[in-house]
């Protein structure tokens, strides 16, 4: 096949970043060129250089739960930023166009709609994100995670993929639960207020109950600091251990060696199936269309998770199911065969198959 030209569009969050960068490697390593869109204030602007992709840039912003003065200047904004995209795709002859969804790929995918460039998106969450909704029509291919997500597209143009994940997370092995028992609480590169705020409450709780219990905590930058010097009071080595991170780089290593990990539900859900790993997933209450409490449920209705909402994980609620999976290791086992059985392996591969066909199709 001779070499053919594709436009990543999507950033503002890893969530959104690292799956297009996944395919964008995939295509690169066939030999294709790769080109990605985005914005100066989204992590995709070091990602994407990082990994070794051009990138392009559009100043744009959301339209979806956010303010009327945002709302006012992102329609300001669309137009601009589309035309910018139509004429970046005309100039370099786009093969077709790759959408992971959020608000920074809105200008690609309008100009690809308006200026007919193959569409191919992929679509992550139990609910499609707004861009993702607002396209659905003109898809070429629409790249799925859970099968409740077809619905939202034309019939024959959903399939399930999965969500593109790094290959060391397919390569973490199965693991027995251990004493002491690893627990990884992680609320994304940016941290949680809500499972900062639970860690804390719930180490005066596991230091009195005696548990041999290891947690690791990534708490993003704005906590760091003084969780770290509040857990020092609390880290026993003989009983409660454990280490405070603003960022754990290697999270491949840090599920390897998890017996359980409390999380989000937006990207990460995707790296627990591929790792096979138990979760307490607690949707982030905000997220656009809740979409991230819908891809919890999926994953509690297949045995993979517990559910506990925002509103409800305290540290005492962190304590009790914590201590559940403890008493109960088969659970955790069981949990993680479940999850494992929810990953797809082939996602990346799967993603760049289909933007070489409806390349080849609209050739």
């Amino acid at each position: 096949m001779s070499q053919l030209h594709f436009l990543m569009a999507g950033g503002g969050t890893g969530g959104h970043v690292m799956p297009a960068i996944a395919v964008a490697r995939e295509l690169h390593a066939r030999g294709h060129a790769v080109t990605f869109l985005g914005t100066r204030g989204g992590l995709e602007a070091r990602l994407v250089p990082e990994a070794g992709f051009l990138i392009e840039w559009v100043q744009i912003g959301g339209l979806n739960s956010v303010g009327l003065m945002r709302k006012l200047r992102t329609l300001w904004q669309l137009p601009l930023a589309t035309g910018r995209a139509w004429r970046l795709m005309r100039r370099l002859r786009i093969a077709a166009v790759f959408s992971m969804g959020g608000y920074v790929a809105g200008p690609a995918v309008a100009a690809a709609v308006l200026g007919r460039f193959p569409l191919a998106v992929m679509e992550p969450n139990a609910t499609p994100g707004f861009t993702n909704r607002i396209a659905a029509r003109w898809v070429k291919r629409a790249l799925l995670s859970f099968e409740e997500t077809a619905r939202w597209f034309p019939r024959g143009r959903a399939e399930i993929t999965g969500r593109p994940v790094r290959a060391e997370f397919f390569a973490v092995p199965a693991k027995e639960p251990g004493v002491p028992f690893t627990v990884l609480i992680t609320g994304a590169s940016q941290g949680s207020r809500t499972l900062n705020r639970a860690a804390r409450e719930s180490w005066p709780l596991f230091a009195a109950s005696g548990a041999r219990l290891h947690l690791v905590m990534q708490t993003g930058p704005r906590e760091a600091e003084s969780m770290a010097r509040d857990w020092a009071a609390f880290a026993k080595p003989e009983g409660l251990s454990g280490e405070v991170a603003a960022f754990i780089s290697d999270m491949p290593l840090a599920f390897a060696n998890a017996d359980l990990i409390v999380c989000r539900s937006g990207g990460t859900v995707a790296e627990l199936a591929a790792a096979g790993k138990p979760g307490i997933l607690v949707p982030f209450p905000f997220a656009a269309d809740d979409h991230q409490t819908r891809n919890a449920e999926a994953m509690q209705r297949a045995g993979a998770a517990v559910m506990v909402r925002d509103s409800e994980m305290t540290g005492k609620r962190l304590h009790r199911e914590v201590t559940n999976f403890m008493e109960d290791p088969h659970t955790a086992r069981r949990m993680g065969e479940a999850a494992r059985r929810m990953a797809k392996p082939d996602a990346t591969r799967r993603a760049a198959d289909v933007l070489e066909s409806i390349a080849q199709e609209n050739a």
